[in-house]
């Protein structure tokens, strides 16, 4: 059996989690790959569920014994990562790793894994539109959204780097589209 990934990446706000979390309902033969942080949980999230939670430190000593097949330090001394144990657990059961993740995570798992990875950016349909929907989310300050506005203006600027771009304007549509590349990739 290949070991198949999928990958979403996007911009925060472009919906990329809604699409995900539809696809993982739709298709028993695609499970959600749990990433690694060392930041602190929020609210009610748990250890091995949404993340899993590491100190600073412990990740930094995975990152010494290779355990990352990705990692990035978002901000200093806060990281984000992929654990090759997590990749390895989902082959094993005979399913597709389905991802949900940052755009340069994205970029290198694709590069590290290429034909056996189907990378999609989910694009917003503008600036404008991509505020709106953060500024409705009604979760961050404005100088939290400004900030996130700014990281998007440089992440579409990667988009190219993607197998696929779907343009999320009409999320029905979309999600119709994501079936037909996630149908399309798995049978091959």
């Amino acid at each position: 059996m290949d070991k198949k990934v999928i990958i979403f990446s996007a911009p925060s706000g472009a919906g990329k989690s809604t699409i995900v979390k539809h696809l993982i309902k739709k298709y028993p033969f695609l499970e959600f790959s749990i990433s690694a942080t060392s930041r602190q949980p929020r609210g009610s999230e748990k250890n091995g569920i949404e993340y899993y939670f590491f100190t600073t430190e412990q990740f930094e000593q995975l990152i010494e014994k290779g355990a990352f097949i990705e990692y990035e330090e978002v901000y200093k001394g806060s990281y984000y990562g992929t654990l090759r144990s997590e990749m390895e657990r989902i082959w094993d059961k005979g399913n597709i790793i389905l991802f949900d993740i940052d755009v340069k995570g994205g970029i290198n798992i694709k590069r590290l894994l290429g034909n056996n990875a189907l990378s999609v950016f989910v694009k917003p349909p503008s600036i404008t539109e991509l505020r709106n929907r953060l500024m409705k989310r009604n979760t961050d300050s404005q100088d939290a959204i400004n900030k996130r506005i700014s990281k998007a203006e440089e992440e579409l600027g990667y988009e190219s780097q993607f197998d696929y771009v779907l343009v999320n304007d009409d999320l029905q549509k979309a999600l119709i589209e994501a079936e037909k590349l996630i149908e399309e990739f798995s049978s091959r």
